[in-house]
C-alpha cells in the first residue's frame, strides 16, 4: 500500500486552494481556504518556487498559516495549496545512525533511504490503564543517577539547570553508555555551532550508531523547532512499538515552549504567565505524556529544562516538574568546583526509584544521602573550623568519608560504568561506613572506586 499512499498524498491536496490576502509579521492570512488546524500547505511563489507552511489558527473568514521557511517573495494573491490534512512522518530501522531536520529530511550527507512505515506526527499517549507498571531499572551509565536516582524503563525525568552547566555532555554520556536498545536525541533550538560538537565529541561514533538525532537550530522558524520535538517522539514510539527499549532525550523543553509561545502570539493568543500564552501549558503534557511503557516496549524520557537565571520555579520549569516522574538538578556551584556531572543529589529525586531497585539498594542510597544532607547543613561551620567533632554522629561520618563519597559522585564523560557496577560500589561504600551490608574489606571498595575513576572498560 505504500506506493498507493504516496500517490494519494500527491493527488488529494489539490482539491483545496486559497489565496494570500495579507502578511502580518510572521503570519500569512489566506482567504477561501478552510483547511483544518495543523494541516500542511504550500504557498506558490511563482516561477517554480514555493514555501511550505502550517495552519495555526483562524481569524474571521481567513485562515492563518505560519511558514517553515523564509517569507521573502510572498505577495498578495499567491495561491496556497493543501498538502496534508493530517501530518505524518516516514519511519523505519534505517533511521539508526542518521541525522534529520525538523521536517524529517536527512541532513548528514548520507544516502537517502526509503522508509517503509508512516506514522502520525501527533500520536496519542498510551491510555492510562494500558500502561504496565514501571518495575525494571534502566542503566544510564552515569553512576550518580544509577545509584541515587535510579530510573525505570518507561519513566520520564527532567534535567534542570542554567546554561553551561553540562546538560548536553550528560545526555551524550547517557546515549553512549545506557542499556537502552535505541537512542532518540532531539536538539530543539540548539546553537548551530554546537550540533557538530555534540555529534562528534559528546555522542561519538559508538553512540551515533544506535541513535537517531533530530536537529532544529535556533535560527530556524518556530514551526521547525516544534515539529522536531513531535517528529522525534513519533520515531521513539515506532521503535517502542517494535519491541525495543528507547531512551528519548529532548534538549530542551524550554526552547520547545519558546517556539510555541512565538506561534501562539502570532496566532493572536493573549500572553498569560510571564508572556507565555495558554497553549504552551496545554501542549507540554501532550508532548511529555507520549513517553512511557506499553505491552511491547518502553520509552524512557530525559527532558532538559533551561531554567531562567537558575530559578527552578519559573513557569515552564514548574509546569514540567509537575508532569514528569522526577527531576535531576544540575548545580552551577558544583560545576564551578569542576565536579562532573554537576548533579545536586539532595535537590533531585526519582519518583519510581523504590519500585525498580531492591531493598538493600534503597537502604544504602538513603543512608549515604542522609550523610550528605548532614554535611550540607554543617558545611559553613566546617569551613570556618567552628564545628566540634562529636557534636553530630552523622556529620562526623560525613567528614570522615567525604572524599570517598565524592569519588563516587564524580565521573568523567568517557567513563563506562554499568548499572550493576554502580550499585555494587554504592553498597561497598555503605559497608565501609556502616559495616552492615557487605563483608568486602574497605581497601577493596576504595581501590575499586579509584580504579573505576581512572580506567575506561573496553566497549
Amino acid at each position: 500500500m505504500n506506493g498507493y499512499e504516496e500517490q494519494l498524498e500527491q493527488l488529494l491536496p489539490y482539491s483545496l486552494k486559497g489565496r494570500v490576502t495579507k502578511v502580518v509579521g510572521l503570519t500569512v492570512a489566506v482567504g477561501g481556504f478552510p483547511a483544518p488546524l495543523g494541516a500542511i500547505c504550500r504557498i506558490d511563489l511563482g516561477q517554480g518556487h514555493s514555501v511550505d507552511a502550517a495552519v495555526i489558527g483562524f481569524q474571521g473568514d481567513e485562515t492563518l498559516i505560519l511558514s517553515y521557511g523564509n517569507l521573502d517573495g510572498v505577495r498578495r494573491g499567491n495561491y496556497v495549496d493543501l498538502i496534508q490534512s493530517v501530518p505524518g512522518v516516514r519511519v523505519g530501522n534505517l533511521l539508526l545512525g542518521r541525522v534529520l531536520n525538523g521536517r524529517g529530511q536527512f541532513i548528514d550527507n548520507g544516502q537517502n533511504v526509503s522508509l517503509a512505515h508512516r506514522v502520525p506526527l501527533h500520536g496519542q499517549p498510551v491510555p492510562p490503564l494500558s500502561r504496565p507498571r514501571i518495575d525494571e531499572p534502566l542503566g544510564t551509565g552515569v553512576r550518580v543517577i544509577d545509584g541515587f536516582l535510579s530510573c525505570g524503563k518507561g519513566q520520564r525525568l527532567g534535567i534542570f539547570s542554567g546554561s553551561g552547566v553540562g546538560k548536553s555532555t550528560l545526555l551524550g554520556q547517557m546515549a553512549k553508555t545506557s542499556s537502552a536498545d535505541v537512542n532518540v536525541v532531539i536538539l530543539v533550538g540548539e546553537r548551530g555551532r554546537e550540533v557538530k560538537e555534540f555529534l562528534e565529541r559528546d555522542l561519538g561514533p559508538e553512540g551515533l550508531k544506535r541513535s537517531v538525532v533530530i536537529v532544529a537550530t535556533s535560527d530556524e522558524p518556530a514551526l521547525n523547532r516544534i515539529h522536531a520535538a513531535y517528529l522525534g517522539t513519533s520515531i521513539a514510539e515506532f521503535f517502542r512499538d517494535s519491541g525495543k527499549d528507547v531512551l528519548l532525550m529532548v534538549d530542551s523543553v524550554t526552547r520547545f515552549a519558546l517556539a510555541q509561545r512565538e506561534i501562539g502570539l502570532a496566532a493572536g493568543e493573549p500572553p498569560a504567565t510571564r508572556g507565555y500564552p495558554p497553549s504552551v501549558f496545554a501542549l507540554l503534557p501532550r508532548l511529555l505524556e507520549r513517553s512511557g511503557r506499553n505491552h511491547l516496549g518502553s520509552i524512557t524520557g530525559f527532558y532538559t529544562v533551561l531554567v531562567e537565571s537558575d530559578d527552578a520555579n519559573e513557569p515552564v520549569s514548574d509546569a514540567v516538574r509537575g508532569i514528569l516522574d522526577g527531576h535531576v538538578m544540575l548545580s552551577r556551584k558544583l560545576a564551578h568546583q569542576s565536579h562532573w556531572p554537576a548533579i545536586d543529589v539532595l535537590s533531585s529525586i526519582s519518583r519510581s526509584m523504590n519500585d525498580v531497585i531492591p531493598e538493600e539498594h534503597q537502604v544504602a542510597a538513603n543512608a549515604i544521602r542522609r550523610l550528605m544532607a548532614a554535611y550540607d547543613q554543617a558545611e559553613d561551620l566546617i569551613t570556618i573550623g567552628a564545628y566540634e567533632n562529636g557534636s553530630n554522629p552523622d556529620v562526623d561520618l560525613a567528614i570522615q568519608h567525604r572524599e570517598l563519597i565524592l569519588d563516587y559522585l564524580r565521573q568523567s564523560s568517557n567513563e563506562d560504568v554499568t548499572f550493576d557496577e554502580s550499585v555494587k560500589l554504592l553498597l561497598g561504600i555503605h559497608n565501609l561506613i556502616f559495616g552492615n551490608v557487605m563483608n568486602e574489606p574497605a581497601e577493596t571498595v576504595e581501590g575499586t572506586i579509584e580504579k573505576s575513576a581512572t580506567e575506561t572498560p573496553a566497549a
